[in-house]
């Protein structure tokens, strides 16, 4: 928290801890106001003590063995505020985008979420095109 950041390092794949991540780039991304409000809410929120913002369903377990446990936080969340249903996936998707659309930095956006400048912009091009399209042409 001191450091507004989440440190990305590991993964759990049908049940089982990997000490390594999908594009093998440990990773920090930084945590804005914003992220660490609503954790420190989501803190709040979770029992005296615990240990997890949202904790395993399993007590014996030390990490969440599926997407069941904080699925149902997130879906309870999203009824609450009458955002209609959606995967936990398309946030990332919604910060990308966000993100483009801020005009900020692509490899600054890759980087946050562990894709290549490549990836990044393959995946995300036609968010990037805007109402400065006619500015960028004029430059030529």
């Amino acid at each position: 928290m001191d450091k507004r950041r989440a440190h990305v390092c590991r993964v759990i794949v049908k049940g089982e801890l990997f000490e390594r991540i999908k594009t093998k780039t440990v990773r920090d991304v930084l945590l804005n106001d914003r992220a660490l409000h609503a954790i420190q809410v989501a803190r709040s929120l979770a029992a005296d003590g615990a240990e997890f913002v949202f904790a395993p369903a399993d007590a014996s377990s030390e990490w969440i063995r599926s997407d069941s446990t904080p699925k149902k936080y997130f879906l309870a969340a999203l009824e609450r505020l009458a955002i209609r249903r959606r995967r936990q996936y398309d946030c990332r998707h919604t910060y990308a985008t966000m993100c483009l659309m801020a005009n900020m930095n692509a490899a600054f956006i890759a980087n946050q979420l562990g894709h290549s400048v490549q990836m990044l912009l393959s995946t995300y091009a036609k968010w990037i095109n805007s109402t400065s399209d006619w500015t960028e042409l004029n430059k030529l």
